[in-house]
């Protein structure tokens, strides 16, 4: 990681303008990543509430994926030494808008044996109640 090498050598140079400078950069970099992080699992969260959704059934594998995947963005988001979250519920909230296009994809690959499109199995789920699952079941 050339940040911590840049961080190093800016200490020992007393140069500490940059070196907050580049603190700052691995501080935005680690939260960028928590976020992706939280992205992810909340596309494997959206994914199987809209084939539940779609489907009107459930199976022990959707249940504990979803399971899986609430505790994991939970988890993820606690700041554990500072305290807080990474991101807030309206960040939350936005992170689902942003992952939904994409799990309504993953889904339509999954189901009704994969014969719908994107657009099919959007016809077939009310995208504001899954959304609005998500959420409760985050809180």
């Amino acid at each position: 990681m050339n940040e911590l090498q840049e961080l190093r050598e800016s200490i020992e140079k007393q140069d500490y303008v940059k070196a907050l400078q580049i603190v700052d950069e691995l501080e935005e970099m680690s939260v960028e990543d928590k976020l992706n992080k939280i992205y992810s699992y909340a596309v494997i969260l959206l994914l199987h509430l809209i084939k539940q959704e779609a489907e009107q059934r459930t199976t022990s594998s959707w249940e504990r994926s979803i399971y899986n995947s609430t505790e994991n963005i939970k988890r993820t988001n606690k700041r554990r030494k500072a305290g807080g979250y990474y991101a807030s519920p309206e960040e939350l909230r936005e992170i689902i808008n942003e992952a939904y296009p994409r799990a309504l994809k993953e889904a339509s690959y999954e189901a009704f044996e994969g014969k719908l499109t994107p657009q099919e199995l959007s016809q077939k789920v009310d995208s504001d109640l899954v959304k609005m699952q998500s959420i409760e079941l985050l809180n």
